[in-house]
C-alpha cells in the first residue's frame, strides 16, 4: 500500500509520516505548501499531477477545509480515496466533500481516537438516561488551533441532540445570563500545547457526573487516519466516517 501525505509540514503531517513510515507503508508523496523551506517535500500546488504519477493507494489530510475541497475534487477526478481530519468545514464545503464521494470513497473525521469514538457513545447514553441534568461541553486545544468549538465538540453536541432533541448552543457567558431550559454551554480554550481535551458534564438532583477524554499525544489521531486510510482503500464511492472504521477494525 502506498499513501499521499498533504499538509506534510503541519503538526499532523509530520506525525502521519512518521505513522506510516514506522508500518512499513510507502509515503507515495508528502505535499507541503513551502515544499523547499522544510526539506525534500513535494508541492502542493502539484496535487493533481502528484495523483498521476505517483498513483497512491489512498491519501491522508490534514489542512485547511478550502484545501481539503480541492483536493477532494482532484481526488475524486482520479478515483482515489481520500481521508481527511481537517476541521472547520462550512455548509457548502461539506457539500463539495459529500459531492467527492460520488466518485470515490471519502472519509471526514472530526477525530480518529478509538476513545473519543466511546466517549461519543457514553455521552449519548448519559444524556438520554439524564434528560433534566444542564449539560456543559468543554474543550481544550493548543494555542494554535484556528477552529473552535472543536469539531470534535460539535460530534458530542450532535450526539446530546440526538438524545434530547435540538438545543441553544450557549458559547460562553459573560455578563447577566440565567440558564435557560434547553441551553447547552460550550466553552472553547486555547493554551500553550494541549493536544486535546474534551469534557462533557452533567448536573442535577445534587449530583455531577464528568466524562473526560484527554489525548496525550498526537500521534493517536495519526494512528487512527493511516488505520482509516487501509479501511477505505477497500471501500466503494461514498461518503463515511471514522464510527464506520473503528467499528469494523
Amino acid at each position: 500500500m502506498s499513501v499521499g501525505v498533504t499538509g506534510a509540514d503541519g503538526r499532523m503531517g509530520r506525525v502521519v509520516r512518521e505513522v506510516l513510515e514506522a508500518r512499513g507503508v510507502e509515503v507515495a508523496f508528502a505535499a507541503a505548501r513551502d515544499p523547499e523551506g522544510v526539506g525534500a517535500l513535494d508541492d502542493e500546488a502539484e496535487f493533481a499531477g502528484l495523483l498521476d504519477r505517483r498513483e497512491p493507494d489512498a491519501v491522508v489530510d490534514f489542512t485547511t477545509p478550502e484545501a481539503t475541497v480541492r483536493y477532494a475534487e482532484a481526488c475524486a477526478d482520479a478515483g482515489v480515496p481520500l481521508v481527511t481530519g481537517t476541521t472547520g468545514f462550512d455548509g457548502d464545503q461539506r457539500a463539495a466533500l459529500r459531492a467527492a464521494g460520488d466518485s470515490t470513497p471519502v472519509l471526514v473525521g472530526a477525530n480518529f481516537s478509538r476513545g473519543i469514538q466511546a466517549l461519543l457513545s457514553v455521552v449519548e447514553e448519559a444524556a438520554g438516561a439524564l434528560p433534566e441534568y444542564d449539560v456543559e461541553v468543554t474543550e481544550t486545544h493548543h494555542s494554535g488551533k484556528v477552529d473552535a468549538p472543536s469539531g470534535t465538540a460539535d460530534l458530542l453536541l450532535d450526539r446530546i441532540e440526538a438524545e434530547r432533541g435540538a438545543s441553544e448552543r450557549i458559547h460562553g457567558r459573560e455578563g447577566d445570563q440565567p440558564r435557560s431550559e434547553s441551553e447547552v454551554g460550550v466553552h472553547a480554550r486555547r493554551a500553550g500545547d494541549v493536544t486535546g481535551e474534551h469534557e462533557v458534564l452533567l448536573a442535577g438532583n445534587s449530583e455531577v457526573l464528568e466524562l473526560t477524554h484527554r489525548a496525550g499525544d498526537r500521534r493517536v489521531f495519526a494512528e487512527g487516519a493511516v488505520d482509516a486510510a487501509a479501511w477505505l482503500a477497500g471501500q466503494p464511492a461514498g461518503y463515511y466516517e471514522f464510527s464506520e472504521v473503528a467499528a469494523d477494525v
